[in-house]
């Protein structure tokens, strides 16, 4: 499939503040199990071992949660685990995967960059998917997963795509034209009837080579900084290194930072049931409804003229002439929200946050 050695990177830094109160510091989305006995960190590590072994595939996240992760999944290498020193962004994440990638294949290699958080139903067809696109990717090309949009969301950023390139696999390789960023609901629904847009994955595939000459390019104070972290990646003087050049990183998205700027982006469209868990209505759109048209994760419900509610509690919640909520019980937190607020959970944190309530956290 590729002549460069294929790594995954996988970024597992983030804490997902809007499935508060569940998910929190100490247990973060990427560790929870959404409609699955496993978690989703296991289950995005599960959908690439076919393709790759273990020991290629690359895990960077915080160091409150490398503990978790491996112990979710301990067949990965400690060495694997990546200790961002703080959050700085997924271009600085990318970058600094693609230069460890590099270090350990001893040569180029192309890196497949993937978030730790995503939910994917079919998984052969996006197996089949990063196939093609490294594929693609080892002609030169950044190469990026379009997701067929399936309704006008929000929240998504999209891609604009042109003429279709080639075929790699069976797969329609399209050109990229544009980036755009999360769309007011009228501009949505324009880009999804057009069939010119897919919703933005945030997954590239693309060789460790095209990376660093992106970053040297656009992002060159990253591209120093990692370049100097290079000579120490696999001694123990990485992490005195890191830790002590990571915080004056700048902080930028890979979007923002890089894929707005290139030239030469290929866009594979795929339909695989995808969904970024990034808040609890979306928990809604993977989880069946069960007979009364609800969703309970957890415990028990009697539901009296309800429907469209997700409920999860540890005890007895009875629902009455209520429609489209967003129910949580924890054993120190209660959340009710309407399901078309969902996005504004993330406002719970910010304040608990300015109210230093370090414990809800």
């Amino acid at each position: 499939m590729s002549k460069n050695p294929i790594y995954a990177v996988i970024m597992a830094g983030g804490t997902g503040t809007r499935l508060w109160p569940l998910s929190r510091q100490k247990t973060p989305k990427q560790t929870l199990a959404v409609n699955s006995e496993r978690s989703l960190f296991q289950l995005a590590v599960d959908r690439v071992r076919p393709i790759l072994p273990v020991e290629q595939i690359l895990v960077i996240t915080a160091s409150k949660m490398a503990g978790i992760l491996a112990e979710q999944v301990p067949e990965i290498p400690a060495e694997n685990y990546v200790i961002e020193p703080e959050g700085r962004g997924t271009a600085p994440v990318i970058a600094l995967g693609a230069a460890v990638a590099e270090h350990m294949a001893g040569q180029t290699a192309n890196i497949i960059c993937l978030a730790a958080d995503h939910y994917i139903e079919d998984v052969a067809g996006f197996q089949q998917a990063l196939k093609a696109a490294v594929d693609v990717a080892e002609r030169g090309s950044i190469v990026t997963l379009g997701i067929q949009p399936t309704h006008a969301a929000t929240g998504f950023g999209y891609i604009e795509s042109g003429a279709e390139l080639d075929s790699a696999q069976g797969q329609r390789v399209l050109e990229t034209i544009k980036f755009k960023e999360k769309p007011s609901m009228e501009v949505a629904e324009e880009l999804v009837s057009d069939g010119k847009h897919f919703w933005n994955s945030g997954m590239f595939i693309w060789s460790t080579d095209r990376v660093r000459s992106e970053f040297e390019s656009q992002l060159p104070e990253t591209a120093a900084l990692v370049d100097k972290v290079r000579p120490v990646i696999g001694t123990d003087q990485m992490y005195p290194v890191l830790n002590e050049l990571w915080p004056t990183c700048p902080s930028e998205t890979i979007d923002y930072g890089i894929m707005e700027g290139a030239n030469d982006i290929a866009v594979i469209p795929i339909s695989v049931g995808w969904n970024d868990v990034g808040s609890w209505s979306a928990i809604l759109d993977v989880i069946d409804f069960n007979e009364e048209g609800n969703v309970v994760r957890e415990g028990d419900h009697i539901s009296i003229n309800t429907s469209g509610t997700l409920v999860q509690s540890k005890k007895l919640v009875a629902t009455i002439g209520v429609d489209d909520l967003i129910i949580i019980d924890t054993d120190d937190a209660l959340l009710i929200c309407a399901k078309d607020k969902a996005q504004d959970v993330k406002k719970v944190v910010d304040r608990l946050k300015a109210e230093k309530r370090s414990d809800l956290l």
